[in-house]
């Protein structure tokens, strides 16, 4: 088992590398919560074997599932890929999982934040959510990776960076009152620094329309690339996605990275508006205490919630107009990896997408 450091990754030489980095693996969590997905997560299952296949074609893939789903996933996956059982409470791997950090030289480590269920008492999506704050640290001891651990609420999907010093946030989610209320704007930016090994942060106002999570960053606006950002995007004036698209773009436009450059913006146009049907809804449970799932609610559908693997991308569809535009981007943009897709409706009934439901971990090379 890797030790529990005292010190920061920065203050070690560690940072977090992009996600085009290489990778050594990618870590996913079997999905079965019936009160978040429908059909006792049936349909969500054999899209995230889908996925999980996918990635496994570049890098090694491990799926953290239960006990009492094991044979299951087991059987639903392929051989290649790793499950290793252990207790969670739902399947975000990207938020509750560790985010590795590296320093240049093929060592890597991990950071363990504090998980909250995207806002605790206040604002969060389910109680408890004790199993899921473990994931990372079991992660960790599984690899025999060092582990920081950061007394600091925070999810993957809550930061994008470009290996290069940069990291993209958004206040609504960071500043919101349900995570760090004791911490000021400054100080949040501070731990950033601290713990990723970032030199500057950029602050986007708002997420993705109605998101859960107020409005994650990866599923709104990342990096495609040192000096590029990918951000989702409505021509349509009325609808309410557009004036937090907009406001993003002022930001974007105004800002330089870590390095100094100005920032190519990709937009990428929303898919839908993405509504819950009434038969989708009938299929969640229904439980005190969650999320409920109601039939016309709109979901918050992204093609930027994507996993950038070793030499595949894998892009989320709705079977939307927008597709083929999502698909022709993402070709261009991440020439010369495959683009992969997947149905994406599943996975965003769940509350998210593809970015959502992975981790990557870096090799340090």
């Amino acid at each position: 088992m890797g030790p529990t450091l005292d010190s920061t990754p920065a203050a070690d030489g560690y940072r977090m590398p992009a996600e085009w980095a290489h990778h050594s693996g990618c870590w996913l969590v079997w999905p079965e919560r019936p009160d978040n997905w429908r059909l006792g997560g049936k349909p969500a299952q054999r899209v995230f074997a889908e996925v999980a296949t996918a990635v496994a074609q570049t890098e090694k893939v491990t799926v953290l599932v239960s006990a009492a789903q094991y044979d299951n996933a087991r059987s639903r996956l392929p051989a290649g890929v790793r499950v290793v059982e252990m207790s969670s409470d739902d399947s975000w791997m990207r938020d509750t999982g560790p985010t590795f950090v590296t320093d240049g030289t093929g060592d890597v480590r991990g950071v363990d934040w504090d998980f909250n269920a995207w806002g605790g008492l206040v604002d969060g999506l389910y109680f408890p959510w004790a199993n899921d704050d473990a994931v990372a640290r079991k992660v960790l001891e599984i690899e025999e990776l060092p582990r920081y651990k950061a007394h600091f609420v925070l999810e993957g999907g809550s930061i994008d960076v470009d290996g290069e010093g940069t990291v993209l946030v958004t206040e609504e989610c960071l500043l919101s009152e349900g995570r760090n209320p004791g911490l000021t704007k400054d100080e949040i930016g501070q731990r950033l620094r601290d713990y990723l090994g970032a030199e500057k942060v950029i602050w986007l106002p708002f997420g993705v329309y109605l998101d859960e999570t107020n409005g994650h960053v990866d599923n709104f606006c990342r990096f495609a690339a040192p000096g590029k950002v990918m951000l989702t995007w409505t021509d349509d004036v009325n609808d309410p996605q557009y004036k937090r698209s907009q406001a993003a773009l002022e930001v974007l436009l105004a800002e330089t990275d870590a390095r100094g450059r100005r920032l190519e913006v990709v937009r990428i146009h929303q898919p839908g508006p993405i509504l819950i049907t009434e038969e989708e809804s009938n299929g969640v449970d229904t439980i005190e205490g969650t999320l409920p799932r109601q039939t016309g609610d709109r979901l918050a559908g992204s093609y930027v919630n994507s996993y950038i693997g070793n030499d595949v991308v894998i892009l989320p569809v709705f079977d939307d107009p927008h597709d083929q535009d999502a698909v022709a981007a993402y070709t261009e943009l991440f020439a010369p990896r495959r683009v992969v897709t997947v149905p994406g409706r599943e996975i965003l009934l769940g509350g998210g997408n593809v970015h959502c439901i992975t981790q990557q971990q870096p090799s340090g090379r």
